[in-house]
């Protein structure tokens, strides 16, 4: 075995690749970050699900889904947050609004995809502002 061959079987072992989806939300925050957003929190989990990234945007609450995908074949990966999803993320996003005692600010729900090929180092984002109005809770405006 190569020298080389040993070094990358070691770097494998002591520093393995993240999965898929962990490496779209890093791309997603980073890239939120560059436009003047600061990170609340990320995988913020609580029964029935988990919020990917809380984000503020001036006085605006941001709920980010990210969506991360190896191509854009069939579909977009925006086009996945079905009305369920989107059911979800508001129970869950009144939630954290109720904890963190946030109702007085505005929120929103945005959408960021990721495609990420293979073989690639850096993704393509497309990032979809006020992707989705609260589903099932009147009275939650952005």
């Amino acid at each position: 075995m190569s020298v080389r061959a040993r070094v990358d079987q070691w770097l494998r072992r002591w520093f393995p690749k993240k999965p898929l989806g962990r490496r779209g939300e890093d791309a997603a925050a980073r890239y939120l970050r560059r436009r003047g957003y600061r990170i609340l929190g990320r995988g913020q989990s609580w029964k029935g699900g988990e919020l990917d990234i809380v984000a503020l945007s001036g006085e605006t609450i941001v709920f980010v889904e990210v969506r991360t995908r190896t191509s854009d074949v069939p579909t977009r990966p925006e086009e996945s947050v079905d009305w369920n999803k989107q059911r979800r993320l508001t129970r869950l996003a009144v939630g954290y609004l109720k904890r963190h005692r946030l109702f007085d600010r505005p929120a929103r729900f945005d959408v960021i995809a990721v495609v990420w090929p293979e073989g690639t180092r850096r993704p393509a984002i497309r990032h979809v502002e006020n992707a989705f109005p609260a589903i099932g809770l009147p009275g939650f405006y952005s």
